[in-house]
Parts: structure tokens; C-alpha cells; sequence
């Protein structure tokens, strides 16, 4: 089973939660509200966004590569890592 089906319900509240900041910020944009007010909505969901990032890459590491079953699976493992590193961080 993998780890994002054990921790399904909980994943989908931050993901549904992050819609609705989303639908926060294209409100606020429809209402013409301040820039400064629609900076701190979207640096919100920055920051959830990173936490949800940061909750499956931690179970990501410990199942696929703290504990992998054999050499090629952590290897395999490691290297979507860095596939998604590359992609976060342009």
C-alpha cells in the first residue's frame, strides 16, 4: 500500500484547503482588493503548498528510500527526488 493511500484523507484536506485559497485569492482579485492584501493570500498558500510539498517528500524519503527493498528501488527512488528538485527549484 503505498504511503499516499495510508495518509489519503489527510492529504486531500491540505489539498482542498488550498483550493479554497486559492478561490480566496480570485475573489479578492474580482473585488479589486488591495495588492498588498492579495500578496498575503497568495504567500499563504506559498507556504501550504510547501508544507504539503515538504509532507510527501518526507514519506516519499522514508518509505521509497529509508526503507526500499533493494538497491535499485532507492536508487530509483532517489532519482525521481531529483527529478521533482530540478522542477521545484527553477
Amino acid at each position: 500500500m503505498s504511503h499516499t493511500i495510508r495518509q489519503q484523507a489527510q492529504l486531500l484536506s491540505r489539498v482542498r484547503r488550498l483550493k479554497g485559497q486559492m478561490e480566496a485569492v480570485e475573489r479578492a482579485l474580482e473585488a479589486e482588493r488591495p495588492c498588498g492584501e492579495i500578496l498575503q493570500l497568495i504567500a499563504s498558500i506559498r507556504g501550504a503548498l510547501t508544507g504539503l510539498t515538504g509532507e510527501v517528500l518526507e514519506d516519499h524519503l522514508q518509505e521509497h528510500v529509508l526503507h526500499a527493498e533493494t538497491d535499485e528501488a532507492r536508487r530509483q527512488a532517489v532519482d525521481e527526488i531529483a527529478d521533482v528538485l530540478k522542477t521545484y527549484l527553477r
